[in-house]
């Protein structure tokens, strides 16, 4: 069994440097175009705890690839396809020998749910360690993870183009205190930053540990991790710098941020004072995390105009992605030497990014004129992290005084299902502070839409049922919306002094959303896939978020599928196509609710003919986009079989969530579109 998985010869020195244990393609979050997922190469070897060997099977069905256990690593050689191999904690360090890290990457796991923590002579040997526990949210969280460190899904070069993005800061001594307000807490964040320097961990004695044990953060950190998609920002703010951890020991910074990059998180912190050879230590070993260099200065007396400024943005550039700058100021004119600062770097750097923000009262003007990761609060907080701080809605009814963002009128255009659809915008636009209206109107002739959307004020519209590409009123479309065919999203463009219409797709995003939900993206690489659909108008935004993973072989039923996307399609033909066809990970239906039944069979005939042993996955995916009230439960029928199942409301959220981005650039996360159509996630 063995030979027939693993047959590279290996080398024979090990590595004790951190290697860039995986090699992949560029990835950026698609906007526009299919962007493909890239290939993990290497082994994915997953170190675990005795009675833990669950977690192996789990990995192997979030990655899509075969699996399998060893008690040493020395048997193995190279994999010429990436595979999951499990191997007991016990085991591993003797393992190691005469094997290169770098042909593998190596997660040590660990489950919390027993009390314990990872030995650190475990985590030293391994690339990255994942913590977690046997709770409704794992699978979203091990995808996330995975897809994180092995370089398939990077939030950050999406972020990087929207034209303003925003933080929120939990500042709770517990962060599951905030759990069941993070919905609300970080509507119109594009990440979430855990302060580990306020968290506060008790002793038995009723007091509070000087210092939060990794144990105690890991714990945190994972709590926070399962219960939000945004990206975390891994913070350990020194006392100089109104935060709580010693500066005497640089080298406990350096332990808890190496510790963050092994977790995976998305952001880490650094601070500028920290000495130069940590900075560029922990730039070294990021792996895909993003580095801030966070430099704040409480004196009052610090100077944007001064030579000092531009010297420690060049200093925090060495090593970061995003150079953040905060000082406290004393006038409204700080502010004004700050833009000019800020335009300076613009105009010289193209990067890093630049977060700057003045501090106090007086500074708050900053913070609605700063553009990259603005720090905001929320009244649910217990405190703030900053003086002068502001919450989203504050910064949006700034920039609404300001003329920065000017009241536009928004419509959903279609028919009375259209109606659940504006009351969730209104709240959206009541909790932003926005100031734009929302309306609902029928859809009528071609020419009582184009008469809308000529309005002065016109800011964008949701289009329920969408509008062909072709539509000769918006002359310009995305490139999804073009291979599509459909346009459920208009949004204006006004630079240059343009008020151009852009077409938009995004559907297609909230399916392909929902498919990487527990699953990374190179997942579905070149398997097979069932479209069964009674038009190709229905399948076509599945058959082109499909694509955007690079899926294998997609066969059609019930439709005939003609241009663009037409090509490389195979259509059932007879039952005998059905038999031909081996086991596909995908089956998606967009049938109508008086036709669902219909693909049961299907269902069925290939949950039969399913085949389980230690070298496959049973990973598989039904994605159900009927609307209304169904004819007989497709959805229980697949999830029955162990068919990982989703529905239309799934794929109805994250199309929410993409379709605000696309109309008001604000974010606003799944939960909460899940808990404001009157369903949780679970």
């Amino acid at each position: 069994m063995m030979q027939s998985v693993f047959h590279r010869p290996m080398a024979t020195t090990v590595q004790k440097s951190y290697p860039s244990p995986v090699k992949s393609i560029p990835f950026s979050a698609p906007n526009t175009t299919v962007v493909s997922a890239p290939e993990t190469s290497g082994t994915v070897v997953i170190v675990f705890e005795p009675g833990h060997e669950d977690i192996v099977r789990a990995v192997s069905e979030v990655l899509g690839k075969a699996w399998t256990t060893t008690s040493s690593l020395t048997h193995l050689s190279g994999a010429s396809d990436a595979v999951v191999v499990g191997v007991q904690s016990a085991d591993l360090e003797h393992g190691l020998e005469g094997c290169p890290k770098s042909n593998f990457v190596l997660i040590n796991t660990h489950c919390l749910d027993d009390g314990g923590f990872p030995d650190e002579k475990l985590t030293e040997i391994c690339h990255y360690e994942f913590l977690y526990s046997k709770s409704p949210f794992f699978r979203r969280y091990l995808a996330r993870f995975l897809a994180l460190v092995l370089g398939q899904t990077r939030p950050h070069e999406d972020l990087a183009t929207k034209k303003r993005t925003n933080f929120i800061s939990t500042t709770f001594p517990d962060v599951r205190a905030a759990l069941s307000n993070l919905d609300i807490l970080s509507v119109g964040s594009d990440a979430v930053e855990i302060r580990v320097d306020l968290l506060q961990e008790p002793l038995r004695d009723g007091s509070y540990r000087p210092i939060p044990s990794l144990k105690y953060v890991g714990e945190q950190v994972m709590q926070l991790r399962q219960r939000t998609e945004l990206p975390i920002i891994f913070t350990t703010r020194c006392t100089k710098e109104n935060g709580k951890f010693p500066m005497d020991d640089p080298g406990l910074f350096y332990k808890y941020l190496n510790r963050a990059i092994q977790w995976g998180i998305e952001y880490i912190d650094v601070e500028l004072w920290l000495p130069e050879d940590i900075r560029r230590r922990l730039a070294e070993k990021k792996g895909n995390s993003i580095i801030i260099s966070a430099f704040h200065d409480f004196s009052g007396t610090w100077k944007w105009t001064s030579p000092e400024a531009q010297r420690l943005f060049k200093e925090g550039a060495k090593y970061a992605d995003i150079v953040k700058m905060i000082a406290m100021v004393n006038t409204i004119e700080e502010n004004y030497e700050l833009e000019f600062f800020r335009s300076t770097i613009k105009s010289t750097y193209s990067y890093p990014l630049l977060s700057a923000v003045n501090m106090g009262q007086m500074g708050q003007l900053s913070r609605a004129l700063n553009t990259v990761f603005s720090p905001i609060t929320h009244p649910l907080l217990p405190m703030i992290a900053a003086p002068g701080q502001l919450t989203a809605a504050e910064i949006n009814e700034a920039l609404h005084i300001m003329g920065q963002l000017p009241k536009r009128d928004m419509y959903a255009i279609g028919s009375f299902r259209a109606t659940p659809q504006t009351m969730f915008m209104e709240k959206c636009f009541n909790e932003l502070s926005l100031p734009h209206s929302f309306k609902s109107i029928d859809r009528g002739p071609k020419e009582s839409i184009e008469a809308v959307i000529m309005q002065p004020n016109f800011g964008g519209a949701y289009v329920n049922p969408p509008l062909l590409s072709s539509a000769s009123y918006i002359p310009t479309t995305s490139d999804a919306a073009h291979a599509i065919g459909l346009i459920d999203t208009i949004t204006v463009n006004d630079t240059d002094g343009q008020h151009k219409f852009v077409g938009e797709n995004a559907t297609w995003k909230g399916i392909r959303a929902t498919l990487t939900r527990d699953y990374v993206p190179s997942a579905y690489r070149g398997r097979a896939a069932i479209v069964i659909s009674s038009s190709q108008t229905d399948a076509s935004a599945a058959i082109f978020a499909l694509r955007s993973l690079d899926i294998g072989t997609v066969y059609t039923v019930g439709f005939k599928a003609t241009g663009p996307l037409a090509e490389g399609l195979e259509p059932f033909t007879s039952i005998q196509s059905v038999k031909l066809v081996g086991q596909p990970f995908v089956i998606v239906s967009a049938l109508p609710p008086e036709k669902s039944l219909l693909v049961q069979p299907l269902l069925r005939h290939y949950s039969s003919n399913g085949r389980s042993s230690p070298l496959s996955t049973k990973g598989k995916v039904y994605l159900d986009l009927t609307s209304g009230l169904r004819k007989g439960d497709p959805i229980a029928v697949a999830a029955s079989a162990g068919w990982t199942a989703y529905g239309i409301e799934d794929v109805n959220a994250w199309t929410t969530v993409e379709t605000l981005r696309l109309l008001v650039g604000q974010n606003v996360p799944f939960d909460f579109v899940r808990m404001a159509s009157g369903r949780g996630l679970y």
